[in-house]
Formats: structure tokens, sequence, C-alpha cells
């Protein structure tokens, strides 16, 4: 078996990063995916019947499973990584895998879980978000492959990635309502759980909306054909269509095909993470740092940890014990948390994000000049969420009460006199007592024409320098 390297962080009890490199086995790897129920990985199964067809097929050869992706943005949030790592277990138990991307059914719009009618994308952006998904989707798999899998490469049957745009181009509307229109029922259709939610509220439904479901039912029976694809998997919000999928091609193909759904991700309130929420932790780092996105698990709860271990990582349910284990000795080293978001990390932005990471994870705790001249000013902002930035011409003979006064760090001049006399004012990390210090790009400024600011512990103000 080969050693797969990851690195590994702690804090110490006066909570200073300390960098630690080991190595693990991650030996969760089963052809027999239902095994995953261990985990908490599955909410339901369709049909409830199917339990030992399924076993019977998953033990018998490989089986080829896709899962759904519409471009209604141009990244993946934290709300699809569940859906991603059920696909990467199938993957690693030697089954093949698909992700469908909806360039044709993003026109429409799913209607799950939505109170009112998506905003209709032109086509020019969908194909934009289209290429992005592409994007993450072959970065998480490939960083999986690179970072994660502990055996031979060549086992794991590369995933395919499709546009359901490619054969919808191809179908004419009339032919399509004709013979696949047919084969659904308005009664049963009417009580699906996403049409019955928009029907009884204020807005309604639109039919283009409530017309989503019969195009997701044709994509499952287009890959069954295509790809002999028996499985679709998504969050609990799918049911509705996937068992629509399992009507059609029970009335069509008269083959036997099977869902299964996965718990949705929500925050502490009980929303569900998307970018419709306003607060999606998006998979590019283009929009959210790897450093946010490895912040946002080391914040995970005591009380989940152990949870979101079995669901989004690849550790054995023996080694979660051992973590968790460790975590009840030396609670306050959030030893689960940084297993979390490191392999996390590592796994969608690579070794180079978990490093860009860990930087900005030192910048903040260590207060350490050194740390912020390898971050760049996106990584800065991003760092110091929330900061207020401004721009600033470097002009000879500006002092620190200058500086201090037009970056708005305080309310009065009167404020700034006492504030910085009485050691509260810092430029990058170093406190600064004489108000009449006057600012030099050597002294002051960092080789990325920054100047961090701080007021007291908390209170940051970032300057963008223009020479």
């Amino acid at each position: 078996m080969r050693k797969m390297w990851i690195f590994k962080s702690a804090y110490n009890f006066n909570n200073t990063f300390v960098r630690k490199i080991s190595y693990r086995y991650f030996s969760n790897k089963t052809r027999n995916i239902l095994k995953l129920s261990d985990r908490g990985m599955y909410q339901d199964i369709f049909p409830n019947t199917s339990l030992s067809e399924i076993l019977n097929l998953l033990n018998k050869s490989p089986q080829c499973v896709y899962a759904g992706f519409d471009p209604t943005a141009n990244s993946l949030h934290v709300g699809n990584l569940l859906v991603i790592i059920n696909l990467l277990h199938w993957q690693r138990g030697g089954h093949n895998t698909i992700a469908l991307l909806g360039g044709a059914t993003g026109h429409i719009g799913d209607p799950s879980g939505k109170s009112t009618d998506r905003v209709a994308l032109q086509t020019n952006i969908i194909q934009e978000n289209i290429e992005c998904l592409k994007k993450n989707l072959e970065v998480v798999f490939e960083n999986h492959k690179k970072y994660i899998w502990s055996e031979d490469t060549s086992k794991l049957t590369p995933i395919r990635i499709v546009n359901n745009e490619t054969w919808y181009r191809n179908i004419d509307s009339i032919q399509f309502v004709s013979d696949i229109g047919r084969n659904f029922r308005m009664g049963t259709m009417l009580l699906k759980q996403s049409v019955q939610n928009r029907i009884n509220s204020e807005v309604g439904m639109s039919f283009t909306e409530f017309s989503y479901q019969i195009f997701q039912a044709y994509d499952w029976l287009h890959l069954l054909k295509e790809y002999d694809c028996k499985f679709q998997i998504g969050g609990s919000d799918q049911m509705g269509n996937i068992s629509a999928g399992h009507e059609l091609i029970s009335r069509t193909a008269k083959q036997n095909v099977y869902g299964l759904t996965l718990p949705l991700v929500t925050t502490e309130e009980g929303d569900k993470f998307g970018k419709s929420a306003g607060n999606a932790i998006w998979l590019d780092p283009k929009k959210t740092s790897p450093y946010s996105l490895y912040q946002f698990f080391i914040r995970t709860k005591d009380s989940e940890v152990e949870k979101l271990l079995k669901l989004f990582t690849f550790y054995s349910l023996g080694e979660i014990k051992d973590i968790m284990f460790k975590h009840k000795e030396h609670p306050e080293q959030r030893y689960p948390q940084q297993c979390l978001a490191e392999q996390l990390t590592i796994l969608v932005h690579g070794e180079e994000g978990l490093v860009r990471a860990r930087k900005a994870t030192e910048a903040i705790y260590n207060k350490d000049v050194n740390s912020l001249v390898t971050l760049s000013s996106t990584e800065l902002e991003q760092v110091f969420d929330g900061a207020p930035v401004s721009k600033l011409m470097l002009r000879p003979g500006i002092t620190v009460l200058e500086l201090g006064l037009q970056a708005n760090c305080f309310p009065t001049e009167s404020d700034a006199l006492r504030i910085i006399q009485a050691g509260g004012f810092y430029i990058n990390h170093q406190r600064i007592k004489n108000i009449n210090e006057v600012i030099t790009q050597s002294a002051h400024i960092l080789p990325n024409l920054i100047s961090l600011l701080r007021v007291g512990k908390k209170n940051y103000y970032i300057v963008k320098w223009t020479t």
C-alpha cells in the first residue's frame, strides 16, 4: 500500500502554530458503498424495498452512479461538497461516476427548496458557469487522487463530466412532450413536496419550474441508455426529482434503478448552505480563499465535528475514534477541527492551498510581520474580513498620526492622540507610540504595498499604497 503524505498542524498550549508532517493510511475503500450508512452518509434509499437488490449489484460488478449540478453560479460551494465526496467514495470502490452539468436544465431552474422563481440566466452566462463547475470538479478529483488516495491511481476510473445540453439540442419539443410527457401523471407531479410548497405560497409556481422534474427524469433515462447508469445520488431535497426519474424509467425502459439521498449541510440555525442564502463558502479560490475555507471548518463546534469528520473526510471510523479520543484529552487544541479543515482544504485547493491557508492563519495568531509579507492584498482582505480598506498616496513626510486619521482608524484627532500615545496603535503588528514618526516604505509598508493597521486588540484596517 502506498503511503500518502499530508500536512498536520496543531496549536500548543500557548496557541503557537506548530507545523508537523506525518503520513496516514486512508483505509475505508469498499465496493459496497452502502457501508457509508455507518458514517451517516445516506438519508433515504429509493425505492425503500431495494436494499438487497442494491447489495447484490454492488457486490457483483462495478456500477455507474451520477449526480447533477445546475450552473446557477460560476462555482460550486460547500453545499455541493458532500455529494462530490460521495461520488469520490463510489470511485474509490471501483465504480463509474458521472457528474451531469445542467447546460439545458439551467435555463429552467430547479424549484426544490426555493420560495420564488429562479432568475433566468443568459445562454453565455450558463456556458461560462458550466466551464467553471467543470474545473471545480476536475480539481477536486485530481487533488483526491494526488493527495488522499493511497493506492495505485490506475484503480480509479476517471469521473465522466457531461452536459445535458448536448442531448437536448437534438430533441424535437413536440416529440419530447409526446414521447416523454405522456409517462407522467399530473396527480403524482402535483404531490411532490417542492411543487406543493410553491403552489401553496403567495408567488405560486411557473410551468417552467413545474416541468423541471420531467427533464431531470429524462436525464437519468438518457444516462441509463448511454452508460448503464442505474444509480442517482443527490441531497435530500432531490427525492422528488429522483422518484420522477425512477417512474419514467420503470414505464419506458422497464429496468430497476435506485436513488440515494444525502443529508443537507446546514448552518447552526438550520439554513441550507448555498449561494442564495448569502453565506456561501465557494470552492473557487477566487471567490473564497483557501484560508476562508480552512477557517470555516476550523470553527466547527465540538458537538458537530465528529459528524462532519465522518461525512467529509476519508478517515476510517477507527481513525475518527482515535481523533476524538485525543480531543477529549486536550480539547483546547481543537485537533478534530484541524483534521477536518486540513483534509478538506487539501481536497479542494491542493497542497499549495493548504500551505497558504496555514500562512494566513499564522498572520493572525502569531502576529509576525514575516507572515504578512507572504500574503497578497486579496488574501489580506480575506483574512481580515470586514476590515475597512483605504487607498492612499505615499507622499513624503506623512506621519503616523496623519496615517491613522486618513485611514479612518479614529473618530477624532484627540482620540488618535490619546490611543497612539498610550500604545494602542499598531502598523504591521508593530506598536507605534510616536505620533510624529514619518511613514517610510522600508519601515512601515510591506513589499506588496500594504500596511495592516490595528487599533486595540481586534480593530484592523488595511491601507493600499500607491507611489
